[in-house]
């Protein structure tokens, strides 16, 4: 194996070779403690409550937490999934043979579509989001119907995502960066910010990347391409923002996930194994953006309205492989070709009212309303009898794309198979008592849901309709018997919009989207500040309406599962230099059945840790832990698969050219090699995702 040293690219080496020249001159120190403390990796503990508005951790009755921008720049993930590898309440999975990352957050899964953008659903790209657009990634623990409706692809109901698109600041940027990734991926990006008008009303961000080659899985290439552009004022009683982005992203060879259908689990390929298929490939293009308006009516009344659109189109030939024999690793592959289209459009509108004294309220009132279509049409190449082509999971075989077994739709020109409207009413009222130590939330709201859907088979024609609505209440408690520390308690509910039986020719009722469902949650935790350190606990008890394979061979409700857990959060600066996000998630859930749901592990734990040497200006050192625990592979519990612990190293270097900062980054993630299961969570079958092998990556950034 080559050196590490000899695969980072050239322009690494030669900064690094030339950063001594720099380091000596006082105004260069000044620059180099500036820049490395703003390139500090830290979390913010609060963000965005849907309509109860960006508040603070120890203000919500929730657990609420956002990671930033320069975390983002200094890990140099390729998606979304790699940023949130830094929660320890969510885990990763992906869906059937293509990149389409999904989300595990207390124990239920997180699709793509239901990711929020600015505060809207259905406006994020679906499979895959490159993380270089965002200032913000924020993540809420638990149900929330009401604070941000019911999530249009029905999922989301142990928590929600909602990215922010990045924004001009109020100090003028200019960065460019190049960056490197193991085998041969290289990349550059820029990102450009400026503020006019008399006071700054005026702002503008620009901000594009481009990353293009192979990953450290062999042969598995990826190419992201992105641009993003906003243009905000804030001046007087007005506050407007228009966020407009494009995302291309193509996988080739994209490692799938492992299917079960043998008597055991098989041993773990090589770190870097690929067992794709030559003719696979998943390409998404995307475009999307936000329109955002705030208007003070008077002091503390706001009234605002946001609205967002996305057209999404995405073309793949996917694989995957189904392990028949543990012990040689025979197998059987298939493939599917898939062309989808997505057109979304969402809106929100509302009013916040803040007014009294001995008593306070917020009241917020107000609605929302999103419009999707999907079109898409499938081509099953499982060959005769869907019986599949002969490989092996350890020598994989390179066969020639199957011959078509069953189409379902137009592939040429696909029309919809699904078309949804969600509206909904809300309203609150969050009182606060004994100069605001006690805050009581009360609130509801009214959500209806209109889904359509269409046959692939006969043209498209009508094959089912629901038109349904529930009320959805909440109530919440926070409780603040002295400074920094509060206690809270929830009560809230989920809606959901009906899982879609999967695509596949066992099932009776393949395509069809089952009635909404709604689940319980309830809560309690606290937060406490102490010095620079903040950390928060958490307790939950969800129940809802489980899904599977009914007797009769159709897809449908089972009866109720339950999840419930505890959840601990530590981050902050443990003393000057020395910075920490960690935690760890204690997880029970357990099926209509009584048996654990498959991939959900019982431990998760994280602990990110930089450090600032004080005796080398500029320095950082940077490592992080992943513990997953074990994890059942069947709903039977029959197959389980090992506890895992990944460890990633990495370090940074600021110095200055003249009067310009630069930062160096250098990780290596998975520093081990060690070869793992990551994650057993799948919806539809038992099915394995490996984690990835050792990663370097590189890069140097310039703020001009």
């Amino acid at each position: 194996m080559m050196p590490i040293s000899l695969r980072l690219p050239v322009f690494a080496i030669a900064a690094v070779l030339a950063a001594q020249a720099y380091a000596q001159d006082t105004d260069a120190n000044e620059i180099v403690v500036t820049a490395q403390a703003e390139n500090a990796s830290v979390i913010e503990n609060g963000g965005s409550a849907g309509v109860l508005g960006d508040k603070p951790a120890e203000d919500l009755p929730f657990a609420v937490r956002s990671y930033g921008e320069s975390l983002i720049l200094n890990q140099q993930p390729q998606t979304l999934g790699e940023v949130l590898e830094n929660d320890p309440t969510v885990r990763t999975t992906y869906g059937f043979g293509n990149a389409s990352e999904q989300f595990v957050i207390r124990g239920f899964t997180l699709f793509g579509e239901d990711i929020g953008l600015n505060g809207l659903y259905g406006i994020t790209p679906r499979q895959l989001v490159a993380p270089e657009l965002f200032e913000s990634v924020q993540v809420l623990n638990g149900a929330s119907a009401f604070l941000n409706g019911a999530a249009p692809g029905g999922s989301g109901l142990g928590g929600s995502v909602n990215l922010m698109l990045k924004r001009a600041g109020r100090d003028p940027l200019t960065r460019a960066t190049l960056g490197f990734t193991e085998s041969a991926h290289y990349g550059a990006s820029f990102d450009v910010a400026r503020r006019f008008g008399a006071g700054g009303e005026w702002g503008v961000r620009i901000n594009g990347a481009w990353r293009d080659g192979e990953v450290a899985i062999e042969d598995e290439d990826r190419r992201t391409r992105v641009l993003g552009a906003a243009f905000d004022y804030d001046g007087g009683p007005l506050r407007a923002a228009l966020d407009l982005a494009w995302q291309d992203v193509r996988v080739d060879n994209l490692r799938p996930k492992v299917t079960i259908a043998s008597a055991a689990v098989p041993a773990v390929p090589e770190a870097d194994a690929n067992y794709a298929q030559d003719f696979t490939y998943t390409e998404l293009r995307d475009y999307f953006g936000t329109l955002a308006l705030e208007y003070d009516l008077a002091p503390g009344t706001m009234v605002y309205a946001r609205a967002g659109a996305r057209d999404g189109h995405e073309d793949g030939t996917y694989s995957g492989i189904t392990v028949t024999d543990a012990v040689t690793g025979a197998a059987t592959g298939n493939a599917l070709v898939v062309p989808r289209t997505d057109n979304n459009e969402a809106m929100e509108a509302g009013l916040r009212a803040r007014f009294g004294t001995a008593v306070t309220h917020e009241i917020n009132l107000g609605g929302n309303m999103s419009w999707q279509v999907n079109r898409n049409a499938f081509d099953f190449r499982y060959g005769p009898d869907f019986a599949g082509f002969a490989t092996n999971l350890y020598d994989p075989v390179q066969v020639p794309l199957p011959s078509s077994t069953l189409v379902g739709g137009d592939l040429a020109d696909p029309f919809p198979i699904a078309r949804s409207r969600l509206q909904s009413l809300f309203a609150s009222d969050t009182l606060g008592l004994l100069d605001e130590r006690v805050l009581l939330t009360l609130g509801a709201r009214f959500q209806a849901m209109r889904v359509k859907s269409y046959n692939y088979y006969n043209g498209g024609a009508l094959d089912a309709t629901y038109d349904e609505d529930a009320l959805t209440p909440v109530v919440g408690l926070v409780v603040k018997p002295m400074p920094r520390l509060s206690l809270y308690a929830n009560r809230i509910e989920a809606l959901q919009q009906g899982p879609t039986a999967p695509i596949d020719p066992a099932i009776g009722n393949p395509g069809e989207t089952l009635a909404p469902r709604k689940s319980v949650q309830y809560e309690i935790g606290g937060k406490l500040g102490f010095g620079r350190m903040f950390a928060g606990l958490a307790l939950y008890r969800i129940e809802r309406p489980g899904e599977g394979l009914l007797p009769s061979g159709d897809f449908g409700y089972l009866g109720d599962q339950r999840h419930q857990g505890v959840e601990l959060t530590l981050n902050g600066e443990l003393v000057p230099g020395l910075r920490l996000i960690s935690g760890l998630a204690v997880s029970d859930a357990e099926l209509p059945s009584g048996n654990e749901v498959p991939g959900v592990p019982r431990l998760a734990a994280n602990a990110d840790v930089e450090w600032d040497l004080p005796f080398a200006p500029g320095v950082t050192l940077t490592g992080r832990a992943v513990h997953t625990g074990e994890q059942w592979v069947d709903s039977a519990n029959t197959l389980q698969i090992s506890d895992w612990t990944r460890f990633d190293l990495g370090a940074r270097y600021v110095f200055a050219a003249g009067s310009t900062p630069v930062t160096l980054r250098l990780t290596v993630d998975n520093v081990a090699n060690e070869r793992y299961w990551a994650s057993a969570f799948d919806v539809f079958s038992a099915a394995l995702l490996q984690g990835q092998p050792r990663t370097v990556k590189a890069s140097v950034s310039a703020d001009f």
